[in-house]
């Protein structure tokens, strides 16, 4: 679903009259990491986000901690800069945060280590390794970009007006071989790059994907992702390609457990259930709707039950 590092805004981008115009995104400015010993970190943790199978994967020069091989801006792309992209450069001032998914407040670094066993199938990185310092230093360094009265534009993903019909895996189907098969695969496998060390474009099923569980796996968020991101060669930035009922669609497809394997998560966590995400496919539920409801929806009636009793709907 993503293309790496490509595609992103340029601070300052060229019009076809050959005049510099200064975009309203958030770009940090490479040149002005510093030149130290804290520099040094941020670079390399830059350098995690974009390589990350090239340090931390199976055959990892740094360690061998991904069960797989896919790169961190695989879904933060640009390093986690992009914006309406899981972007990062709030992640820093973010944490500690309570997360509903573990029922605990996390460290920052807690939450690094919750992408490395989920979407990349691994084990975590000790907390005081050089990566994850490196990890925390860089996101420490784009979040001096981020002013820190008002959100930015683009620091959470497009929202999806909620279809008052399911998701359809069938439909998503058909959108899938139109607008993902040319670059993820028809069988959903991704495209390595030549020396297999990690992909152009992720696996996005089968056990070399991400797990169950992850944010990827729940049919809003990955929905969300899609509207802004894909396909990466005609969609804008803030400006969708896909329609909302098409990206629920491919989301749905793609996320169809039933026909595409995925490896086996460790836990399906939401230790209080009232907490879960309402897209989220594993019961016990607070609610008496379906798994299938739960996981491809129509989901306004799930939310109007939580409002009507008294509780917050996740999504």
């Amino acid at each position: 679903m993503s293309c790496g590092s490509s595609g992103s805004q340029q601070k300052k981008a060229i019009d076809s009259s050959g005049t510099k115009v200064v975009t309203d995104f958030i770009i940090p400015d490479t040149t002005l990491i510093p030149n130290d010993k804290y520099g040094e970190l941020v670079r390399y943790g830059r350098e995690l986000m974009l390589n990350t199978a090239r340090y931390i994967g199976p055959d990892g020069s740094a360690g061998k901690y991904l069960g797989n091989k896919m790169n961190c801006t695989n879904c933060h792309q640009d390093a986690g800069t992009k914006a309406f992209s899981f972007n990062l450069m709030t992640s820093h001032d973010n944490y500690p945060q309570y997360r509903g998914r573990e029922g605990k407040v996390l460290t920052l670094a807690e939450r690094v280590n919750n992408c490395v066993t989920r979407p990349h199938n691994g084990k975590p990185l000790p907390l005081d390794s050089k990566e994850m310092v490196a990890f925390l230093s860089y996101f420490r360094w784009i979040s001096s970009f981020v002013p820190k009265d008002k959100p930015f534009k683009g620091a959470k993903n497009l929202h999806v007006t909620f279809p008052a019909i399911a998701a359809n895996p069938e439909k998503g189907q058909h959108l899938y071989q139109e607008n993902c098969a040319r670059c993820h695969g028809v069988q959903g496998e991704g495209q390595w790059n030549e020396d297999k060390s990690t992909y152009i474009y992720p696996p996005l099923w089968g056990n070399s994907a991400y797990q169950p569980g992850s944010s990827m796996h729940r049919v809003i968020k990955q929905a969300e992702w899609l509207k802004n991101n894909m396909p990466y060669d005609k969609v804008k930035p803030g400006v969708a390609f896909l329609t909302d009922q098409e990206a629920m669609d491919i989301a749905a497809f793609v996320n169809n457990d039933e026909i595409h394997p995925r490896p086996n998560p460790k836990s399906f966590d939401y230790p209080h259930i009232e907490e879960k995400a309402i897209d989220y496919d594993h019961g016990p539920f607070k609610d008496s709707f379906s798994v299938a409801q739960h996981k491809y929806g129509p989901y306004q009636p799930i939310i109007d039950f939580y409002k009507n009793n008294g509780l917050k709907a996740v999504y």
